[in-house]
């Protein structure tokens, strides 16, 4: 796997969660940049050693925005000390539906894997639309330091990401070098527990640009591009837009 740019390569901040990373100092609208050390994306963060704790607490970090379904969030507790917890559940369809077609014998291609994984992201800018929309509330409402988290940090995780950079004019490429970095940095938890055939697991616990592709021609297709889906799906309007990047770009 070869490394992505040093310019985009993000520095492990916790090393008990290894996909926790700055979502700052990407180039925004009219050259701005993402404002470093306001706005987090993570894996989950069950297993943080004291010292990643005191980390965050240094980091300044007082809400954690947790996107895993109740199951999820119930087997695996992700509560920090000093963190208030805002639960916007998206439950993982794709997960349990591979895990059906594995309990009927009906082992899926990596092909297939791959379709069911871009069905999962169209899914999250349709029926997701109203959680994102409750994300981008609480980032206008508390605009101090904060994580937002699935389990891997990944599809529900990265589907956010993507959402917030373009509503705050990061170029497309940008998007996708920062959605791509799970490939480097994250590292499968011994405490989330998934079995299947290996090219089925590879598909599942990784990111192609595919996925999100997926995500944006649906909201192109379907709700007449990203402007449109921001204001109408998300209820950012031109007041609350100005309001966010007011908030997340520099001056």
């Amino acid at each position: 796997m070869s490394t992505p740019p040093t310019s985009t390569f993000a520095p492990r901040l916790l090393h008990s969660a290894s996909n926790f990373r700055d979502l700052g100092g990407h180039v925004g609208l009219d050259g701005r940049r993402v404002r470093l050390r306001r706005v987090y994306r993570s894996d989950h963060l069950a297993g943080l050693t004291p010292e990643d704790r005191a980390t965050l607490q240094g980091l300044g970090v007082t809400h954690r925005i947790d996107f895993r379904g109740v199951a999820e969030s119930a087997t695996l507790p992700s509560e920090v000390e000093g963190l208030t917890t805002l639960a916007l559940s998206i439950e993982p369809t794709v997960v349990h539906r591979v895990q059906q077609l594995l309990a009927a014998q009906q082992v899926p291609t990596e092909a297939e894997t791959v379709a069911l994984m871009c069905q999962t992201y169209r899914g999250f800018a349709r029926e997701g639309a109203p959680v994102y929309a409750r994300f981008f509330r609480h980032l206008l409402d508390q605009p101090t330091p904060l994580v937002f988290h699935c389990t891997a940090g990944k599809d529900r995780t990265g589907f956010a990401a993507a959402l917030l950079l373009s509503a705050l004019g990061v170029s497309r490429d940008d998007i996708v070098q920062d959605y791509l970095l799970t490939n480097h940095l994250y590292v499968r938890s011994p405490l989330v527990e998934a079995r299947g055939p290996a090219h089925v697991m590879d598909v599942l616990w990784s990111v192609q640009p595919a996925f999100l592709d997926a995500a944006f021609t649906t909201i192109e297709q379907e709700f007449g591009g990203l402007p449109r889906y921001l204001e109408s799906a998300m209820g950012l309007n031109a007041k609350a837009l100005e309001r966010l990047r007011a908030s997340l770009l520099e001056a």
